[in-house]
């Protein structure tokens, strides 16, 4: 069988694969430049590819799915089962990952050096209050040009939702035009979902190629406990709710949605995989673009579980290695604010390590404890990344089915 005709799923996995073998290689044998600086532009190319179609696919989709959804009273019913679902399971994540953290108690009795701090780390977060204030863009175009999600989001909601309001011909010439863009995005989409392969392959041998393996020793109490939460919740919690409240198969639903996960583990950005994530959760799992359009969007900015509940560990772990003990009151904080960071926290690499500052600086914990993380963060954070997507597409289906859409392809009943 040609590796064209592979499904996409496999033809990812056997990138990642070829990449981490490459990387090994290249560190057995000293050719890691060749590795970080030749092959890994296949991965940049990959990335900005990805990153040209963002804004455009989000203004089009969301419009057009506000447009689809029809009166105030449907759109203000999914906007409500949308952020219901957010909250409930991204307060999940963060309890899972406090029950862990404090079950290993990973940063117990640890002694080793600082590693190097981000340079003004501190200077880039942003408070709750900076957060919502971000949400209302001053100029959406300017926003739009910059890749600032949530203000796109917000002002695409809004002018989606106003052509339902508009006379006839203006709203069904408006409707017509957006549907039209969104159909050309997903053309370009489907495109560039095709080199999805090499970009892993790309991506995933600079990474092992730059960080190797001897980082995560000293740190593994603590990637157990991350890695462990989010299993769990993956594995445990978010099957859960689609088996018992969707009647979805949750092995049917992964299959579908594989290519997207394994492309969200090796970009580390759920704002990348967006493209890939609606084609599969569409073409895939059968989800209806009205839902998908709106769901997933707003999903791949604000929905964070994985990013939520590694940003709860790390900060316990970080009082743990100084010898903190923080009350139940103190935990509370950190729970709230790991909950309100990781809706700001963007969809790109490394996002949640920025906002874990908000939540050290709300219970008191110094921001060098930063440095004790970063050695293994870039591993974490394609595991988190992933979880994030997972939930997304976990929420558009449960939400599809309570919509009562009828050609779900990831039903029980249809599954087996």
């Amino acid at each position: 069988m040609r590796i064209k005709n592979l499904a996409l799923h496999w033809q990812i996995f056997i990138g990642l694969l070829a990449g981490v073998l490459l990387a090994v290689f290249s560190r057995m044998f000293n050719f890691e430049p060749f590795v970080t600086e030749r092959v890994a532009i296949l991965g940049t190319i990959f990335l900005r590819a990805l990153k040209m179609i963002i804004v455009p696919l989000i203004v089009s989709s969301i419009i057009s799915g506000v447009t689809n959804i029809g009166d105030a009273e449907n759109f203000g019913r999914l906007s409500l089962k949308t952020f219901a679902y957010y909250i409930t399971t991204s307060l999940f994540a963060i309890l899972i990952g406090l029950l862990f953290v404090n079950l290993i108690s990973p940063g117990t009795g640890a002694n080793f050096g600082f590693q190097q701090v981000p340079e003004n780390l501190q200077t880039t977060a942003q408070g709750f209050g900076d957060i919502i204030l971000r949400i209302i863009p001053t100029n959406p175009l300017a926003s739009m040009v910059k890749g600032d999600i949530l203000p796109t989001i917000f002002f695409s909601i809004l002018f989606g939702f106003f052509i339902t309001k508009s006379p006839d011909p203006y709203r069904q010439q408006l409707t017509d035009f957006f549907q039209g863009v969104f159909e050309v995005m997903m053309r370009l989409t489907h495109l560039i979902i095709k080199f999805a392969p090499i970009g892993v392959f790309a991506l995933i041998a600079k990474i092992i190629a730059q960080t190797g393996l001897d980082a995560f020793a000293p740190l593994f109490r603590y990637m157990i406990t991350v890695i462990l939460g989010l299993l769990f919740h993956a594995t445990i919690t978010l099957p859960l709710l689609v088996y018992f409240l969707g009647g979805i198969s949750p092995l049917a639903h992964f299959k579908a949605m594989s290519a997207a996960l394994m492309t969200a583990f090796s970009t580390s950005s759920s704002s990348a995989t967006l493209p890939l994530t609606i084609d599969s959760i569409e073409n895939n799992a059968g989800v209806s673009n009205k839902v998908s359009s709106f769901v997933l969007p707003l999903g791949a900015t604000i929905n964070m579980d994985g990013t939520a509940l590694y940003e709860c560990v790390a900060a316990m772990f970080i009082a743990q290695v100084y010898g903190i003990d923080l009350s139940f009151g103190q935990q509370l904080i950190v729970v709230i604010t790991a909950l309100l960071a990781s809706i700001g926290a963007a969809g790109i690499p490394m996002a949640g390590l920025v906002m874990i500052t908000i939540i050290l600086k709300a219970v008191g914990l110094p921001l060098e404890g930063i440095g004790l993380i970063l050695a293994v963060d870039r591993i974490l954070d394609m595991l988190r990344t992933s979880i994030n997507v997972w939930s997304d597409s976990c929420g558009a289906v449960l939400i599809a089915h309570s919509e009562g859409e009828t050609g779900l392809k990831v039903l029980r009943q249809k599954a087996n």
